[in-house]
């Protein structure tokens, strides 16, 4: 399982073990009928807490042997319960982000919405319409529930999802273009993280990468001097996690557009990170949406669901009808689909943007959008709560998930100064809590930005501070 099982808290005996170590040790119906163990056994099952009782008296036995003190029956009890809980507990856990990264990726990116979680739930718990069109009772396509919406939020006459970008990506490379050339800029052949590179992908799929232009300027001569009867596609790839300046220069989406077209050939952009709303109104950079993409000509556009989309995490294609058909026609589309589930909170969060909600409903959103002001007045409650040894103090809130790089938004966070305490100690302390709380070290600060802790965490924080500083 991915937790790490905790240091153990035995309270071995002191003083010379028995002349027969062995027979010092308890027998395995003396530890489970020991009232330490009654709420285990409720919770796990008589027979799973007496597997863990003979799991750790053989770990003592292999301790005495070694020449170690025998353990004693609390000892075996504390470990059994440890082993337990970390076997058979949900190593998956509800964590509160303090960190300020909005789309944190190593703490699963997008929170869902109250009404995808709702639905998600719903449709979970029983059957649905999935594959079934309820007006005639004949089979249905599991595609239907979203290619409308997908339509009128980008504009493409068509869309499909899959199970990730990656998967996207992968799956129209292997569609349109398996055995032939794509061309792509070399300063867009990039690692988007996580080791998804665009020619391993490339290579997966089938398909030759023709890299041309440098990794600073790219001109849309280099690509048609490239085109051949071997060439099945150009790829536009959007470098959503990094910044390249100075001495640059790329081809528009316009004209790759035009110079694909003559050639008979679509244009692909992996677009990312799913963006469909106008950044520049929170003072962020401008990041390209599908629907300006398609406008501009891209033939499809690849984006994720889970970035600055907001949804489950999803790969998420739209383009020409022509392409999506072929598309949703292949092999690989039953071993990448989305299940009820994840299509169900993807459809509630396309919906939200439909009905103009998506800065109320959607906590990505929600973090992005809110001023400076709403972070000082929760970042005093915060801060009251922690008392004389906390601090406020200006900062910066990343957006994070591999978008918009080196794009901030102004902040306040809660500022505890190490004076002698051990931070990553403390760090520790909350991550190990219920619900685990993760905040950030920065030059000798533990640092809580109130930006990406959801306003009903706020009280549970406040406790878990006045526990850490008390």
């Amino acid at each position: 399982m991915g937790r790490s099982r905790s240091a153990e808290s035995t309270t071995r005996g002191t003083g010379s073990p028995p002349a027969n170590g062995y027979r010092g040790l308890p027998s395995v119906d003396t530890v489970i009928s020991h009232p330490l163990l009654e709420a285990a056994i409720l919770r796990y099952s008589r027979s799973a807490v007496t597997e863990a009782v003979r799991e750790e008296l053989q770990r003592a036995r292999v301790l005495i042997a070694a020449g170690e003190p025998p353990l004693s029956q609390k000892d075996v009890i504390v470990g059994a319960r440890a082993a337990l809980s970390h076997n058979l507990e949900p190593s998956i856990l509800p964590v509160i982000n303090a960190t300020g990264v909005v789309i944190h990726t190593n703490l699963g990116r997008a929170p869902l919405s109250q009404e995808a979680l709702q639905t998600s739930l719903e449709v979970a718990a029983g059957y649905t319409n999935l594959e079934m069109d309820l007006a005639t009772g004949a089979r249905g396509s599991r595609h239907v529930h979203l290619d409308e919406l997908l339509r009128r939020l980008t504009g493409a006459e068509a869309g499909i999802a899959v199970n990730n970008n990656a998967a996207a990506v992968m799956l129209v490379l292997r569609a349109l273009a398996r055995g032939k050339e794509v061309v792509v800029s070399r300063g867009e052949a990039v690692e988007i993280g996580g080791g998804f590179r665009i020619p391993d992908v490339m290579a997966q799929s089938d398909a030759t990468l023709v890299e041309v232009g440098t990794t600073n300027r790219t001109y849309l001569k280099d690509y048609e001097n490239a085109a051949t009867e071997e060439t099945g596609a150009f790829l536009k790839v959007h470098r959503s996690n990094f910044k390249i300046s100075g001495f640059t220069h790329e081809s528009t989406v316009a004209e790759l557009a035009k110079a694909a077209s003559l050639h008979s050939i679509p244009l692909i952009y992996d677009l990312g990170s799913g963006c469909l709303l106008d950044t520049a109104k929170y003072g962020l950079a401008h990041e390209p949406t599908p629907r300006q993409a398609l406008s501009e000509g891209a033939d499809l556009v690849m984006f994720s669901g889970d970035k600055l989309l907001g949804g489950p995490q999803a790969g998420i294609v739209v383009g020409k009808s022509r392409y999506i058909n072929l598309i949703k026609k292949h092999p690989l589309v039953r071993a990448m689909r989305i299940d009820k589930v994840t299509l169900a909170a993807l459809q509630v969060t396309l919906l939200h943007y439909l009905r103009d909600e998506a800065t109320d409903k959607l906590p990505v959103w929600r973090m992005i959008s809110a001023s400076r002001s709403e972070m000082q007045r929760r970042a005093k409650r915060l801060v009251k709560a922690a008392g004389a040894k906390a601090t406020l103090s200006d900062s910066k809130s990343t957006i994070g998930g591999g978008t918009l790089p080196d794009e901030e938004l102004p902040t306040v966070v809660i500022s505890i100064p190490a004076d002698g305490r051990d931070l990553d100690k403390m760090a520790a302390i909350l991550r190990a809590g219920t619900p685990p709380i993760v905040a950030r070290i920065e030059r000798d600060k533990l640092v809580f930005d109130p930006r990406t802790i959801l306003p009903e965490q706020d009280k549970t924080v406040e406790e878990a501070l006045k526990r850490l500083l008390a």
